[in-house]
């Protein structure tokens, strides 16, 4: 194409000829007026250390009285002996060129966090919890929401709102909330990000002796507990939510009016715009049901109002999961 546009252009111009056969102009410009090639430096330049200038100089570096001193530390005391090897730049590229240079500090490794993929078909198969801040009466003042959430149903399982961030009161909540759900050994997962009371020896060993499997998210990874950000972020953003809370007690009042909206009149558009509660209880596919009857009837009585036939309501997901696996190609 762009033989041909070079040849076009004679007659027709740049621009249309760029345009006509797709290349773009400076593309052009580059094939017709190649800038020429600088010349490589030779190996042997004339201001090159010789080879051996450079065995006196790697052999002075790696000695034992240099080996573990700066290269400025050595450029200078070689110096105040009157004597110049080399720039300490050149000094840098002859070890390099013989792998000699390395981090001399020891080096922190990170370790590597293992994704979390967590999957729930139903309720109670997988939980996520976490930790707020709510302001208090005065400046740097905050009380600490702990709130437990169904990832599968959405729905808000077991919260408590304290004047500090405990792993007693962690475990307390945890604990309170699986004897309430009648949760079984082996039944749950739990899902948290890496505070200090959600890595907790005390929460842990509670979390074994309930046969409950912990999940953690990778470090500085939001996305790894979507939805108990999410949560936090629909209470926050209330028309309702106060900018402070004048006490604990104010504090209380305001989330259990929330929650209780929240679970059982709040139409979630993660679970097909029905209520955490009704799909935590099942009743989610009975609601289904009437919405279907009521689209069907509207439709039979205005069919020509819906071109693309019966409408139906938002399903109901079969499965809800944290950090879905890529489907790997065929």
């Amino acid at each position: 194409m762009i033989e041909m546009a070079l040849e076009a252009s004679a007659e027709y111009g740049v621009r249309d000829s760029c345009k006509a056969f797709g290349v773009p102009e400076a593309t052009f410009y580059r094939h017709r007026d190649p800038r020429p090639k600088p010349d490589p430096k030779p190996k042997n330049h004339h201001r090159r250390l010789s080879d051996e200038e450079e065995k006196t100089v790697l052999k002075t570096l790696t000695s034992e009285r240099f080996v573990d001193e700066a290269i400025p530390e050595i450029y200078a005391t070689l110096l105040d002996e009157d004597t110049y090897l080399c720039s300490p730049r050149t000094m840098y590229r002859i070890l390099e060129r013989h792998e000699a240079v390395q981090e001399r500090r020891d080096q922190l490794h990170h370790p590597v966090y293992t994704k979390p993929e967590l999957l729930a078909e139903g309720p109670n198969e997988v939980w996520s919890w976490d930790i707020t801040k709510l302001k208090g009466p005065r400046k740097w003042s905050y009380y600490y929401l702990y709130v437990i959430m169904d990832i599968y149903s959405r729905y808000v399982v077991g919260w408590m709102v304290a004047s500090r961030e405990s792993a007693y009161l962690a475990e307390r909540l945890i604990q309170q909330t699986c004897e309430t759900q009648g949760i079984e050994p082996e039944q749950l997962t739990i899902h948290a990000d890496r505070g200090t009371a959600m890595r907790s020896k005390l929460v842990a060993q509670l979390l074994a002796d309930l046969g409950i499997t912990k999940s953690h998210s990778r470090p500085y990874t939001s996305t790894d507990n979507p939805y108990s950000e999410a949560q936090f972020k629909t209470m926050k953003y209330r028309p309702t939510y106060p900018k402070s809370f004048g006490s604990i007690e104010d504090a209380q009042e305001f989330l259990r009016s929330f929650f209780d909206w929240y679970n059982q009149q709040h139409k979630h558009s993660g679970i097909g715009y029905l209520s955490p509660e009704s799909l935590h209880t099942g009743q989610a596919h009975e609601i289904r049901a009437r919405r279907c009857q009521v689209l069907q009837r509207a439709h039979k009585a205005h069919p020509e109002r819906f071109v693309k036939g019966v409408p139906v309501p938002p399903g109901i997901p079969g499965a809800v999961w944290i950090n879905k696996p890529e489907e790997k190609a065929a």
